[in-house]
């Protein structure tokens, strides 16, 4: 059996040559460099333009740049291995410095800017948010640069529920999903009798139900093992220890509610209100996760979840005191990867393909060799 632990928190490739036989060796994109370009905004203006409408969201701006004191950049994981780009402002001839950190998702940031906008239960925020995560190792769908679609919701107490969670994922799949109909209307070159069209629909299954399913399995093989039966999942309840001792994968303790417990379809009692969009990608033939997104945490289970993972201190935080102060709205939300998803849609083999970033030597040998071209 492989290791479990090894498997929590990374992406899941570690080293080229594993990288090697990920990426496919009789590739050639539908697209031509332009064509793509037209094609990512053709995407990118479809999906804007419909997630606003489903999950009645505003597009507003957002920062590059936080207060690191503020305590509200995204760590990505509970045990902050995966820390942000941090760097000093003098200001003033360092009179008024300010320390400052680029963010890695704006997590925490809209769950605030949803007070400082205005917005009332039902109504919510859209960002085209851009990051840099330093320490991903660089492969074909992991990049230092991130571009995300970061969104929040304003919901009700009553709307903290397992239902309300699955209908609002099914109304951004259901956006997705039109996305790829856009997509080859406008460029039917994209159909390819090797690939698979999108799924129109979801398959919902709890990561206690997965386990169960292949308990012998790590995570992301468990994922790619349901996969081959759904290539299109939503997996519910990711960051609560499950019964094997180790949670579906880390996640961090202060935005996504992962202690509340729900129940299953037949009465089982399970935990967790968030989840993530996992696809099958057959260009790479892998997993390929396209959202995070949950309802967020209360200042009840804010506490619980950092007492459970040792993170007490973080309650002293500016953002973790509107939550415990009852200063900022209950609410849900999520990122979904933009060049993951023009990727998807796009069937590309390499996220490079898709945006501009940089990418070492080694791999770009490897993808012009595999004829896949990187954007520089």
């Amino acid at each position: 059996m492989s290791d479990k632990t090894a498997d929590l928190a990374g992406p899941g490739i570690g080293n080229y040559d594993d990288l090697a036989h990920v990426l496919p060796d009789d590739y050639a994109s539908a697209l031509s460099s332009r064509e793509t370009m037209e094609a990512v905004f053709a995407v990118k203006n479809y999906i804007e333009e419909h997630l606003c409408r489903e999950l009645g969201l505003m597009m507003v701006q957002v920062p590059l740049i936080v207060d690191s004191a503020s305590g509200v950049n995204d760590y990505l994981d509970r045990d902050g291995s995966r820390g942000p780009v941090e760097f000093h402002i003098s200001n003033d001839y360092d009179v008024h410095p300010i320390d400052a950190q680029v963010v890695q998702a704006a997590t925490k940031w809209k769950r605030v800017a949803l007070e400082q906008f205005g917005m009332r239960p039902g109504e919510g925020i859209c960002t085209d948010m851009k990051a840099v995560r330093k320490d991903y190792f660089l492969d074909h769908d992991h990049s230092s640069y991130v571009d995300q679609w970061d969104w929040e919701k304003v919901i009700r107490p009553d709307d903290r529920t397992l239902e309300y969670l699955t209908d609002t994922v099914q109304r951004i799949w259901k956006v997705l999903y039109g996305a790829s109909r856009h997509a080859l209307e406008l460029f039917p070159q994209l159909y390819d009798p090797r690939y698979p069209a999108i799924p129109e629909e979801l398959f919902f299954i709890h990561a206690e139900d997965l386990l169960a399913r292949y308990p012998d399995l790590p995570r992301k093989e468990r994922e790619t093992a349901i996969l081959q039966d759904h290539p299109a999942v939503f997996i519910y309840g990711i960051g609560w220890t499950l019964e094997d001792g180790y949670p579906h994968e880390m996640r961090a303790a202060d935005y996504d509610d992962w202690v509340t417990e729900t129940l299953s379809i037949d009465g089982r009692p399970m935990h967790g209100l968030n989840g993530d969009i996992l696809v099958w990608n057959p260009v790479t033939k892998r997993r390929h996760e396209l959202t995070s997104m949950g309802v967020r945490v209360t200042k009840e289970t804010l506490q619980q979840q950092l007492e459970m993972t040792g993170q007490l201190d973080f309650l002293e935080l500016p953002y973790h005191k509107a939550i415990l102060d009852d200063e900022i709205p209950l609410s849900i939300g999520g990122g979904i990867g933009q060049s993951r998803t023009y990727m998807y849609l796009l069937r590309k083999a390499h996220i490079g393909e898709v945006s501009v970033t940089v990418w070492p030597q080694v791999l770009k040998d490897m993808c012009v060799e595999r004829n896949i071209f990187v954007l520089e």
